[in-house]
This record gives structure tokens, C-alpha cells and sequence, in this order.
């Protein structure tokens, strides 16, 4: 490898790992004015950032380990995430029902503190606590879009059908929902926008520190090609792979660690005709949701296992399947099975190793860490939520900065991603106009697209009078325009990015459908790199 500890640059800040902590300090750091890239061994948003529980949630149940920090910060986040991103996001309302068998989690320090003052509650979680932490819930983060809590009658209710007869009451409240994946990309798309260099399917083999600088060897996972890149500071945002990076490739003496623990969720067939979250606490003291998801569907999670290896493929167990329909059917009067579930997922939460003695009570704050030893600086992230991950990035920002002068200051509070330049209030108006321009489209199909592009949907339709004028079809609204669409904007390259990270279609497409697509994208590439080469 190259040694002149003298040359220039060609970054000031190489980012490792596309999930949305890398996706999101990037787009940070170019639109400060640094000079930066971005490598993802695999696709963006390909490990945890497309598979979480899909929130933008201030974490209620964080509050009984007293993380209101955390809490706070998450929930201030909610709304100004929901102002930058109302086509991917929007707000949800949660029924919380409250009957005598619920239970602490006996790890956590509330529980601790009752069964010292209240033993005769025997660990039950009394409803005047629920009503307290609602309270907090409601203040901590200064609501300006989100309606506050209210008590529901679950006998009289719509929202109460569902469930079965010994829930009479229930609390609501609210939070926010997210595409996930489509965050991360929309983050890339900005940071690319604003100058950054995003190299996906590139693997970061070799990180050196040569004098003030970083010589990092990566290598084309496509073409096997190598080449080396110089860049002033070095962050290490590789999510699972966090703790492999600083030991297999900058091979740093840190001793601070990462915790994986996996979240498994299920989807089922749609479980009932509202569009609100259910709360499930269990008698075991944890909580799942229950959501209505990709309009068709419902999805139940999460689990909270430990998992050893990061190039481990998470995978959601036959037991955790077990738990987590049984964990449903203590509410859902019908109950819910193995044949209901229609797909499921896993990902691997990389927490920062504070020594908690469950994979529960491990916290879900994040970790920045400056490494100066020997020369150019190293900065890795740990832990993290979805939720924060702007907050994230702004924090890190603020340890990355002293070292770069000419940085500009913070500025994506108020900054829309592609696509969402309209106000929440909007969002109905827009999937209307929508299908008054496009009306061969359809409601669900409207709503669909306005979801997953925002205004950008106009773009991506274009001047089509019909169906047939988007080219190929499909199925299940999937047409040559969008997919085309997704490969020069989005960074897709295979069927898998397409149905499972840019849209979750895979729910609906059968196998040959998939193959028709996987075909058409591999001929639509070399088209477009032949063209590129003229």
C-alpha cells in the first residue's frame, strides 16, 4: 500500500458500514461541507436498520430503567423526524390494555423499588404507575403534532373487538411509525446530493493508520477489484460488525465491546380492521407490539435473544415463533397460530456492552468513542435507536468537528429527506391528488406510492395514462418504472433490494414473479452501464 504519510486526502471523513447511523453522519458531514465517503459490504439498510420494529418511539418501557435522558431525547426526536419525513413516517396511535396480571420485568430498577415498598404487589405493575409514565410520556418531549393520552372503554370500542372479555379499559396514546429501510436510503440519497461518495457492495478489508492519515484497502464485491483510499478520520459506524472492525481491521487495543442481541418479529395476516398499535405486556414482565403493517398485514415483535456472531444470519427460531403467538393469543380473542404467520424476520441490535446481566435490560443509548492512539483519529458508534439516529449523528458530528475547522454548523433539524417536502396534515391530500392525476391507480395503490416516495411519486409516473404506460408489470403494483426508478436513485442492484428493503412487496409476489424481476434488473444494468460508456 501506498506510505506517503505526506499526500493529500482524498476524504476528510470515511465512513464504514450504510445503516442508518453511517447513512446518517454522512449526510451530516456533507451538508457541514467535509469531503466524505460512505462503503456497505452488502446493500444499504441490509442487516438491523431493515428489521426493526419500524418506530419512531420514545421507548415507554425505558422509562422503568430510569433512561428518561434517552427517553427524552427520543421523544423531542419523534416530531421533528415526522415534520422532515411525513411520506415514510407518520403518527400512530397505541391501545394499552391494562388488566391485574401485568408484571414488571423483576431486572428492572422500578421493579426493584416497588417490591421494596409495595411486596404485596407481588411484581404486578399497578395501573396507577402505567398512568404516571403515561404522564411523563406526554411532557418529556414537548408535543406539538401528537395528541396526548386518553383512556379507552374497550366494551364499547372498535378498538376493544379484537381482544378478548376480561379487557374492559385501556390507555392510548401516541408515537410514530417508519420504513425503515427506506430511511436509510433517503439518508444516502441526501449525503450523495450534498457530495458524498456512497459505495455499496464495497468491503472495507484493511484499515492503517500512516501518519495523520488512514489508508483504507477496500475491495468491489462485484468484481473483486481493490484499491486503496486515504481519508483524514476514520468512523466506524459497522453496526453487528462494530467490534470485528476495530479488531480484524484498524486492530485497535479499545477495550470497549458490543452486545448483539436479536429481535425477531412474525407477520401475519391481518388481525384486525383499525389502524392502530396494540401494547401487549406479558406475564414475564416484557411487552410486544402488534401493528397493522403494509396494509394487508399484521406485524408482532419483538424478541429479545442473545447472538454470538454477527455473520450469523438472524433468523427468527421455531421457539421464538412459539413466544411470540402465544404472547399475542393472551389478548386477541382468536387466537393467533403458526398458520397465520406469512413471513418473518430477525435482526441484530449491536449494543454497547454495559455489563446488564439480561439481553432486555441492556441499554438502548448510544455510545461514541474518539480512539487518537497512534496518529488519525478513530471514532466508533455504539448502540443506538431509529429514532435517534439524527441526534446520533449530530453528536457525532460534534466529536468529529474540532478536527475539521472549515466545518459548518448543525443543520438537519429542519431539513427534509427526498420526497418530503409537504406537511404531516398533508400527507391525505397528497395520496388524493395522487390518484386524481394517476386515477388508474387506485386508493391502495396511491397511498402505496405516496408512502414509499412522497412527492416524488410524479416523478417516477410520469406523464402515464394507464398501467400499461409504466412498462412492465410485476404484480402487486410493482411496474418497470418504479424498478428502474430504484436502480439510478436508489442503489439497487437485486430483486432482494427491491421487495424486501426499497418496498416489502415480497409479502405479495409469488417466485416466478420474483425471477421476472431479478431478470429484468440484471438486463436494465448492462443497458445502463453500456450507455454510460458511450
Amino acid at each position: 500500500m501506498d506510505d506517503r504519510s505526506d499526500a493529500a486526502a482524498d476524504y476528510d471523513l470515511f465512513v464504514i458500514g450504510g445503516g442508518i447511523n453511517g447513512c446518517g453522519i454522512a449526510r451530516d458531514a456533507a451538508g457541514r461541507g467535509l469531503s466524505v465517503a460512505l462503503a456497505e459490504m452488502n446493500d444499504l439498510a441490509s442487516a438491523t436498520s431493515s428489521a426493526s420494529t419500524k418506530l419512531f418511539h420514545g421507548g415507554l418501557r425505558y422509562l422503568e430503567y430510569f433512561e428518561v435522558r434517552l427517553v427524552r431525547e427520543s421523544l423531542i426526536e419523534r416530531e421533528t423526524l415526522l415534520k422532515a419525513m411525513p411520506h415514510i413516517s407518520w403518527p400512530m396511535r397505541f391501545v394499552l390494555p391494562f388488566h391485574r396480571d401485568m408484571r414488571f420485568d423483576n431486572s428492572t430498577p422500578t421493579s426493584r423499588l416497588l417490591n421494596t415498598v409495595m411486596p404485596w404487589m407481588k411484581g404486578r405493575r399497578p395501573g396507577w404507575l402505567i398512568r404516571l409514565g403515561l404522564l411523563m410520556y406526554d411532557n418529556l418531549g414537548g408535543r406539538e403534532i401528537l395528541p396526548g393520552t386518553k383512556t379507552i372503554d374497550l366494551d364499547r370500542s372498535i378498538e376493544g373487538k379484537p381482544l378478548k372479555d376480561r379487557f374492559s379499559h385501556a390507555y392510548e396514546y401516541s408515537d410514530a411509525w417508519v420504513q425503515d429501510s427506506r430511511l436509510v436510503v433517503l439518508n444516502a440519497r441526501d449525503a450523495q446530493a450534498r457530495g458524498a461518495d456512497i459505495l455499496t457492495r464495497t468491503k472495507v478489508t484493511e484499515a492503517e493508520r500512516i501518519g495523520d492519515h488512514w489508508q483504507i484497502k477496500v475491495m468491489n464485491q462485484r468484481s473483486g477489484s481493490e484499491r486503496t483510499i486515504r481519508a483524514k478520520m476514520l468512523v466506524n459506524a459497522g453496526g453487528p460488525w462494530v467490534g470485528d472492525v476495530i479488531r480484524t481491521k484498524v486492530r485497535s487495543n479499545s477495550t470497549d465491546g458490543v452486545r448483539l442481541v436479536r429481535g425477531s418479529h412474525i407477520v401475519t395476516h391481518k388481525l384486525y380492521d383499525h389502524e392502530k398499535c396494540y401494547f401487549f405486556q406479558g406475564r414475564d414482565g416484557r411487552i410486544i407490539f402488534a401493528i397493522p403493517y403494509e396494509q394487508d398485514f399484521t406485524l408482532i415483535g419483538t424478541t429479545d435473544s442473545e447472538q454470538d456472531d454477527p455473520d450469523k444470519k438472524p433468523e427468527c427460531t421455531e421457539e421464538e415463533m412459539d413466544y411470540l403467538c402465544n404472547f399475542a393469543s393472551e389478548y386477541f380473542e382468536k387466537p393467533v397460530t403458526r398458520d397465520d404467520i406469512v413471513w418473518t424476520y430477525s435482526g441484530v441490535r449491536p449494543l454497547y456492552d454495559d455489563g446488564a446481566k439480561s439481553a432486555t435490560a441492556a441499554t438502548r443509548d448510544y455510545t461514541l468513542k474518539i480512539d487518537e492512539a497512534g496518529g488519525a483519529p478513530l471514532l466508533n458508534i455504539f448502540g443506538g435507536k431509529i429514532t435517534t439516529y439524527r441526534r446520533l449523528a449530530e453528536h457525532a458530528l460534534e466529536k468529529i468537528v474540532p478536527y475539521f475547522p472549515q466545518a459548518t454548523s448543525a443543520w438537519t433539524a429542519g431539513a427534509t429527506l427526498p420526497g418530503g417536502d409537504f406537511k404531516v396534515v398533508e400527507t391525505r391530500g397528497r395520496i388524493d391528488q395522487l390518484e386524481t392525476d394517476y386515477p388508474f391507480l387506485g386508493p391502495k395503490w396511491a397511498e402505496r406510492m405516496i408512502r414509499h416516495y412522497g412527492n416524488e411519486a410524479w416523478a417516477i409516473l410520469g406523464d402515464a395514462k394507464s398501467e400499461e404506460d409504466l412498462g412492465a408489470s410485476f404484480g402487486a403494483t410493482l411496474t418497470e418504472a418504479e424498478v428502474l426508478w430504484l436502480i439510478e436513485k436508489e442503489y439497487a442492484e437485486t430483486a432482494e433490494d427491491v421487495i424486501w428493503r426499497r418496498t416489502k412487496l415480497g409479502l405479495k409476489l409469488d417466485e416466478p414473479q420474483v425471477d421476472q424481476i431479478e431478470s429484468f434488473m440484471r438486463d436494465a444494468q448492462i443497458a445502463l452501464k453500456e450507455k454510460a460508456a458511450e
